[in-house]
């Protein structure tokens, strides 16, 4: 049954344009400046006489900046996350970082190299020298290795072999790796003490790097776990392998919480409760409680199945922008797959349509796997939504959003004879990559345009 609608309710802030613009103009920025302090210090004349060093000195430089901008990328800072949404963040900060590392490993063969021309040693003996004679290089070294491991244990074949818990506390150390190679920079590092602009520069960016993951990461979260104070109220099995926890807590009406956002929840029950996960709101919010489902894929989702009323629940959140806030026009077009129904139950409560204006594709091997049935009958009889059960078995002969009962015939043709203006609709999808990306292909060729199309990939 849908929850009660509560007389006030704090709404979730509108995502606004210019911040996506304002953060990576920012951005951008920042690397111009690093590379204007380089040429500013002899940079271009210095790579005549001695490239290797010249070299080294902007790998080193920029690899910083891109060390500094993947931190605040990932500080769940609230107006940058609601501007790109926490799967484009988690994409540039990935790029953003690999290619940090990528300029670190430069700089460090670079300075080497350099260096050892300079003193006319060789290569290794001048890799030892600098680490155990120059201030703060066994901190650095240090810090490079934290790093190194944060960015091996990043690339994708690495994450499937880890649980997200395991992945989750390792990615931490990014963390460390940018704080130990601090004193290098500031005791050896020319570039960072050159001029009063590049100390004030470099100050300012470690700073505020520093600041929004004790504001955003840190503090913004106590503070909220103190004022609303979560606890579990009861659980409830949906399905098979399927829970819904309902939470309840103090001024809930005052948590900037919409619909199709999820939180960082840790329960404290138990080994391991310390490390969080991430679930989807699966109804709408109403000022008196919270509930969240989620299936049995690992220990984290198990473990809700065991919690007891009482049970004290953290969060970290909320986050996501597969809200309202995006939405361009009145009808909506929603594509859900599994676990995916979540987030757009949650939407299909709290969007306002008229009776026939949204529609629901819901996929699921088997109808005893469908979850929210009853409920998603219970919104067709009340507000008209529209729902179309997807059962059976996936096609082995292509990539589909559809079950492979509808092979032959293109997604997209089937879409339009489902939906015939369904490029008049918003589009939410929530599911796995590979079905999300079958979803948007077929709404693309459909007719869709992008700026209707809203998606969060959440896996890590």
């Amino acid at each position: 049954m849908s929850a009660p609608v509560a007389t006030r309710r704090v709404a979730a802030p509108a995502v606004r344009a210019w911040w996506c613009d304002a953060a990576g103009l920012t951005a951008w920025l920042s690397v111009l400046f690093v590379v204007a302090l380089w040429v500013s210090g002899r940079g271009l004349q210095d790579l005549g006489s001695d490239f290797f060093t010249s070299a080294g000195r902007l790998t080193g430089l920029l690899s910083a900046d891109l060390l500094l901008l993947q931190v605040l990328l990932m500080a769940r800072i609230p107006w940058v996350e609601r501007s790109y949404g926490q799967d484009e963040l988690a994409r540039r900060h990935r790029i953003t970082g690999f290619t940090s590392i990528a300029l670190l490993a430069a700089h460090l063969v670079l300075i080497t190299l350099g260096y050892a021309a300079a003193d006319r040693s060789g290569v290794l003996a001048e890799a030892w020298a600098l680490v155990t004679t120059y201030p703060g290089m066994l901190l650095a070294a240090a810090g490079t290795a934290a790093l190194g491991m944060v960015a091996v244990t990043s690339v994708r074949a690495a994450r499937r072999r880890l649980r997200y818990e395991s992945w989750h506390l390792l990615h931490l150390y990014a963390y460390l790796g940018a704080g130990l190679a601090l004193p290098h920079q500031l005791w050896t590092g020319a570039d960072f003490t050159a001029s009063p602009v590049a100390t004030a520069f470099w100050w300012t960016a470690y700073a505020a790097a520093a600041g929004a993951v004790l504001v955003f990461r840190v503090g913004r979260p106590v503070w909220l776990n103190a004022r609303h104070r979560l606890v579990v109220e009861q659980v409830v099995p949906e399905t098979p392998g399927v829970v819904s926890v309902y939470l309840r807590g103090r001024d809930l009406d005052r948590l900037p919480v919409a619909a199709g956002q999820f939180f960082v929840w840790r329960f404290a029950a138990g080994p391991g409760w310390t490390r969080g996960k991430p679930f989807s709101v699966s109804a709408a919010p109403d000022g008196h409680r919270l509930r969240i489902t989620a299936k049995d894929l690992g220990p984290g989702s198990r473990r809700l199945a065991t919690l007891r009323p009482g049970t004290p629940a953290f969060f970290e959140g909320p986050y996501g922008r597969l809200t309202a806030t995006v939405r361009k026009g009145q009808k909506v077009a929603m594509f859900a797959s599994g676990i995916g129904i979540t987030p757009l139950r949650a939407l299909l409560d709290e969007l306002p349509y008229r009776p026939g204006e949204a529609v629901l594709f819901h996929r699921a091997g088997r109808s005893a796997d469908l979850v929210f049935r009853h409920e998603l009958e219970e919104l067709a009889a009340r507000r008209g939504v529209r729902i179309h059960y997807l059962l059976g078995r996936r096609s082995r002969d292509r990539t589909s959003w559809l079950p492979a009962g509808y092979a032959p015939v293109p997604d997209e043709q089937v879409l339009r004879h489902l939906v015939p203006d369904i490029a008049g609709h918003d589009v939410y999808v929530c599911g796995p990559d590979a079905w999300t990306a079958a979803v948007l292909d077929s709404a693309h060729r459909a007719g869709v345009p992008a700026d209707r199309v809203h998606f969060e990939r959440f896996a890590w």
